[in-house]
């Protein structure tokens, strides 16, 4: 593709799997930087059994990028009924049994990116063996599933790695020379702190030359970002990032069919908050979208241990508004 923008996306799980699947259809040259604090599920029983890094938002990545659907379809084929294997993934399987074979996850990761022919890369943003920790007041948590599922208790609760991890040299590259660096939605406390607290990533995008956009949350998480604005995750961001490196924050400005918020609400889970005044609290340009899909995801019955999103963003429209910002 003539003019095709280079673009990092930084994130992990459903949130940059569902837009990694969209992007690849308007760049070739796609950047995914995955977090690897993943420790529930099937991932997290593979750690504890093998001691290998967490699979399972790398190969979800991949298989997003994946240009062979055969292959795709089996690297996410997830075993049920009441066996040993019950809830794994054979992708994960492979890319733990790979990782042990070759000696190292990056190696691992080469094999699978062939095996499936993905567009672009997918790179770990960290190679690095680690736990994430919460610093909650006095409260200190430590494991991603219970970060990412419990109710924080005050504002200035800060994860870390620890032992403290660095940043993927590769990530890092991809981050400095991209056209556009994207934070993707997802679980903030689970999923994209714990990819931008490792060592080295402010300085990355610092060094950044391109275009830096955070995609918000299309709803807030019950004991984490009640009552949360767009300003708000910007600024969560920023106190690992820097300040001020966001330059435009993608949000929705369209709302989910009405029995779908219902069901939500029910939950305590509500739309992002995007009035206009609150957005003078941030550098960030504020650009906002019909970003919503109509189309329903239902939950994988083998997949026990995640519940899956049913409000999803529209990854197409989600693409076209990344141009849109390269274009500018």
């Amino acid at each position: 593709m003539a003019n095709a923008p280079e673009i990092a996306l930084i994130g992990g799980g459903t949130g940059s799997f569902t837009l990694l699947q969209e992007l690849k259809g308007f760049t070739p040259n796609i950047s995914a930087i995955v977090n690897m604090s993943d420790d529930g599920g099937s991932t997290g029983v593979l750690r504890d059994e093998f001691g290998v890094l967490p699979p399972g938002d790398v190969r979800q990545c991949l298989v997003a990028l994946s240009d062979t659907p055969d292959v795709r379809d089996l690297f996410n084929y997830r075993f049920g009924g009441d066996s040993a294997l019950a809830g794994h993934s054979l992708g994960n399987l492979i890319l733990s049994g790979l990782e042990m074979q070759r000696g190292s996850f990056d190696q691992a990761l080469k094999v699978a990116s062939s095996i499936l022919h993905i567009t672009g890369k997918v790179l770990p943003v960290t190679l690095e063996k680690h736990s994430l920790v919460m610093q909650d007041g006095e409260e200190k948590v430590v494991g991603e599933h219970l970060i990412g599922n419990r109710p924080i208790n005050y504002s200035d609760a800060v994860v870390s790695l620890e032992p403290p991890a660095i940043l993927n040299p590769d990530a890092a590259e991809a981050i400095r020379g991209a056209d556009l660096v994207v934070v993707a939605p997802g679980n903030l406390y689970g999923s994209l702190l714990p990819a931008l607290a490792v060592e080295g990533m402010s300085e990355a995008f610092a060094e950044a030359s391109g275009k830096k956009v955070l995609i918000s949350n299309l709803v807030t998480k019950p004991g984490q970002t009640d009552g949360w604005h767009v300003a708000d995750y910007v600024r969560a961001i920023e106190r690992y990032i820097g300040a001020d490196q966001i330059d435009v924050a993608l949000h929705n400005q369209d709302l989910p069919e009405k029995d779908l918020l219902e069901k939500y609400a029910a939950e305590g889970e509500f739309p992002v908050a995007t009035d206009i005044a609150r957005f003078a609290e941030i550098s960030a340009r504020p650009l906002g979208a019909n970003l919503v899909a109509t189309d329903v995801v239902k939950q994988d019955e083998s997949d026990k241990a995640i519940r899956r999103t049913l409000i999803r963003h529209d990854a197409r429209q989600v693409g076209r508004q990344l141009m849109r910002i390269y274009y500018e």
